[in-house]
């Protein structure tokens, strides 16, 4: 038996202006064959767990590509056409099809990248299994359904079930080859633009729905998941799912679907999430640190790095040092062109330098330049090993990078965006996160996990950036309306009936 595995890991940001060429999927794009297979090999993905379940089934395996970029704006025409091309030309031949797909990616030729992916998979495999782990933000389409037999995502945001997930959908699969279950998947989709800071998975209504995922598992479903979708992304439905595959009973699935979906329709208003403006976020973090002893968060999430953000915007910084914020440490903040100038003038130059602002918002109006003068501290490669507990043991590239001090700030400055998934960001330029008095993170989420243990408050900010939480700032021309919260009285009777 002959096993496909391959990786296409990217969440489209469609209102994002940082480009998806195909160098952005790795350290200097994708890995191929065996690079992929040793890519993946032991690290904490889906892939790494398909791996894993085809070697204890003692398959030949096949890793054509393994393929996974940061959120940015819609990925190159090119990017897509050689990714795509190198998992369907491996296909011919093989007996089954494990994809680690990301499930909201849009290329400049395609608005359903895993879907118009999988299409091509089966025409070539008109009867293998194909099994899919997708992340939690994934937007599932008609298509996706349409042509995988398994669909397993993410259960966690933060997410750090990558490999469980992965495992489950292997498990799916080999159990379907072996005749031990017949996979029939369920789908519901009602018309609700869930916010990213209300998909924790801990809390509210989206811990509720996976609760109810999981126990219609415990009850005898194959898989449940709940996916609340990528809103950022200007296509039909970027809306939350319910996916449920049943073993050989589709009604059945389908009442399970439609049950959860009924349960978090009944919740909606618990899945939008209303920002505070900035200037009050960040009067909230002065008076969380007037008795902190350990640093307070303040999270950006208007240009968070996961979303797809700039990580140049610059209003949170400002608005910090406009209150009298002292002892910051701010980023990592992406702008090549400052690196460039802060390398060449070398550590302990003192230069004056205009820092971000570099790309447009979510208006496409240039922004005004951050001009400041500092010392240089630190240049180095940007290079650390993420300790966990989210992709732990992978390498993590900022691009070339500099610490740039003005006083009442340390600035980290990269040539790539980069989520701060690490203490990594901040020690691997030798600075210890854990003496600053305010720490500012280009993050929504995935930084909690290292930095919430470490301070003494979180307070999350909305910098109008390009990942705003306000849909209001955001040019929708494609979005199937009506749709909640846009449409306040949008009412939705897809639970009824199958």
């Amino acid at each position: 038996m002959k096993v496909l595995i391959a990786r296409m890991n990217h969440e489209t940001n469609t209102f994002s202006p940082v480009p998806t060429p195909l160098e952005a999927f790795g350290r200097n794009g994708p890995s191929y064959g065996e690079d992929a297979y040793r890519h993946d090999k032991g690290m904490q993905t889906a892939m790494a767990a398909f791996i894993d379940a085809a070697e204890r089934e003692r398959v030949e395996i096949v890793t054509p590509v393994s393929a996974s970029a940061n959120p940015s704006g819609p990925v190159a025409a090119s990017a897509y056409e050689a990714i795509c091309h190198a998992i369907v030309a491996a296909a011919p031949g093989c007996d089954a099809v494990l994809l680690d797909l990301h499930g909201a990616m849009v290329a400049q030729c395609s608005n359903d990248g895993e879907g118009d992916l999988l299409e091509r998979v089966r025409a070539v495999l008109p009867d293998a299994p194909i099994a899919v782990a997708l992340d939690l933000h994934g937007n599932v389409t008609q298509k996706m359904i349409d042509h995988a037999d398994v669909i397993v995502s993410f259960k966690t945001y933060p997410h750090v079930d990558m490999y469980e997930t992965g495992a489950h959908a292997a498990r799916l699969l080999f159990d379907r080859l072996h005749g031990r279950s017949r996979p029939v998947i369920a789908w519901r989709q009602p018309p609700l633009l869930a916010h990213t800071l209300r998909s924790a998975t801990a809390e509210g209504a989206m811990e509720r729905a996976v609760k109810a995922a999981r126990a219609a598992e415990a009850d005898g479903m194959l898989a449940v998941s709940v996916l609340s979708g990528f809103s950022l992304a200007d296509i039909e439905a970027p809306c939350i799912s319910v996916v449920v595959v049943g073993d050989g009973d589709r009604a059945q699935a389908d009442v399970v679907a439609a049950r959860i979906a009924q349960q978090i329709w009944s919740e909606r208003e618990d899945f939008v999430y209303r920002s505070a403006p900035l200037a009050e976020s960040v009067a909230q973090a002065a008076v969380f640190a007037r008795t902190a002893d350990k640093p307070v968060l303040l999270l950006d999430h208007g240009d968070n790095c996961m979303s797809g953000g700039t990580c140049d915007t610059m209003d949170l910084l400002e608005e910090a040092l406009r209150q009298g914020f002292e002892r910051v440490v701010s980023g990592p903040l992406c702008d090549p062109e400052a690196v460039a100038a802060l390398h060449a003038a070398g550590v302990g130059a003192t230069v004056t330098i205009a820092v971000g602002n570099k790309r447009p918002g979510p208006s496409g109006q240039p922004r005004p330049p951050f001009r400041v003068t500092g010392v240089v501290r630190a240049l180095t490669d940007g290079e650390y090993t993420i300790t966990g507990p989210t992709y732990t043991g992978q390498r993590a590239f900022m691009g070339r990078s500099a610490v740039l001090d003005i006083g009442a700030a340390t600035l980290v400055v990269t040539e790539r965006t980069h989520e701060p998934w690490d203490l990594g960001v901040f020690e691997s330029v030798g600075i210890d996160p854990r003496r600053a008095r305010f720490l500012l993170l280009k993050s929504r989420m995935y930084c909690r996990p290292v930095f919430v243990p470490i301070a003494a408050g979180l307070v999350e900010c909305d910098s109008r950036g390009v990942t705003s939480s306000d849909y209001a700032l955001f040019a929708f021309e494609q979005l199937r309306r009506p749709v909640y919260p846009f449409d306040e009285e949008t009412v939705w009777e897809g639970a009824i009936g199958v």
